[in-house]
């Protein structure tokens, strides 16, 4: 089966697999002490800045909740957006984790402005002590909604952040394919703009499970060690975790799979759209694309390429490429869709 359903769908990248084999042919040191974390984290530091401090996690709400938990107390706020997954996928784990409250910001197209944290944080605090106190704006880059946050909404955003003592930390799910998207490297749209906390994603571009924090400001990853261990997040054997990493950032595979599967992406909306009845939600900037569909395309399509009904009523549908995605995969679907 091939899907547009998820780019989490998709299985592991050749590269990848061999990685892990390749990291299973020896006995090495447990809990993250052998020589393929310490060779994976060097190359985060190259890629990120050598001031940087790296954690690698099981998953994607890992990601994002350890890191979090390492900042928050229990009377401070989020900030984030109503499609944020923090907010909406990931049942609740940041504040069950933190015991923090999460605030909602209006969006436009996925994406938060800098004009509307500020608002956010005054209304927060109009009151003083008696509301949560916001610590923390979190964007997801790209959105969660298929679009990408340029760098100079990004440099506002941070530019908020600073004036008001707020920590920036970004759902990095699927950096790799905003990158792509903005040609650019991992650190000039992280660090550069003004990212202080990084979720730095891999699962949904070719790699078989992990992720990565990344602590641009050492401080914030103070007894981070602690934290990781306490939340579940030590694997044992990390060198098949951190292994994968190796090939993904020293052969640029991150930039190779996203810019694939963008363009995948890219050339389904293009097909699409020349038929009758098609709209675009929202602008196709990534490997996500949201369309309303004919009732007679999801027909004619679904049962052989797989793929979620965001808004059922509205025939709202969400079509996601992925590093395997094939122009074949592309052009019969498209023909599936003109045959209806």
């Amino acid at each position: 089966m091939k899907s547009f359903a998820s780019d989490n769908y998709s299985g592991a990248a050749p590269e990848i697999m061999q990685a892990i084999i390749e990291a299973n042919c020896e006995h090495q040191p447990s809990y993250g002490n052998d020589s393929y974390t310490a060779q994976a984290q060097e190359l985060l530091k190259a890629t990120f800045g050598h001031q940087s401090e790296s954690f690698f996690v099981y998953n994607g709400t890992a990601a994002n909740s350890v890191a979090l938990k390492a900042i928050v107390r229990s009377h401070h706020a989020i900030l984030c957006s109503s499609t944020a997954h923090i907010a909406t996928q990931e049942v609740g784990a940041v504040n069950n984790l933190t015991g923090c409250q999460t605030f909602i910001i209006p969006h436009e197209n996925g994406k938060i402005s800098a004009a509307a944290v500020q608002a956010a944080y005054n209304k927060a605090t109009y009151w003083g002590h008696h509301g949560n106190l916001p610590k923390i704006v979190s964007v997801a880059q790209t959105t969660e909604l298929g679009t990408v946050y340029s760098f100079d909404e990004l440099r506002a955003i941070s530019k908020v952040c600073r004036d008001n003592e707020l920590i920036f930390h970004m759902d990095g799910c699927r950096l790799s394919n905003a990158a792509a998207f903005l040609n650019c490297s991992l650190v000039e749209v992280t660090r550069d703009v003004g990212v202080d906390v990084l979720s730095f994603g891999g699962t949904k571009n070719g790699l078989l499970f992990g992720e990565a924090i990344i602590f641009f400001k050492p401080e914030l990853a103070k007894e981070f060690a602690y934290i990781h261990k306490q939340n579940l997040q030590l694997n044992s054997k990390m060198r098949f975790l951190s292994a994968q990493f190796i090939p993904y950032l020293r052969d640029k595979l991150w930039h190779r799979y996203a810019e694939h599967a963008n363009q995948m992406c890219q050339r389904l909306t293009t097909g699409l759209l020349e038929l009758e009845g098609v709209k675009l939600a929202y602008p196709q900037q990534s490997n996500q694309v949201f369309v309303y569909l004919p009732e007679k395309i999801i027909q004619a399509t679904q049962n052989t390429y797989p793929f979620y009904l965001w808004d059922k009523e509205k025939k709202l549908a969400r079509l996601v490429a992925s590093f395997d995605t094939t122009i074949d995969d592309v052009d019969t679907f498209v023909k599936l869709a003109r045959t209806a």
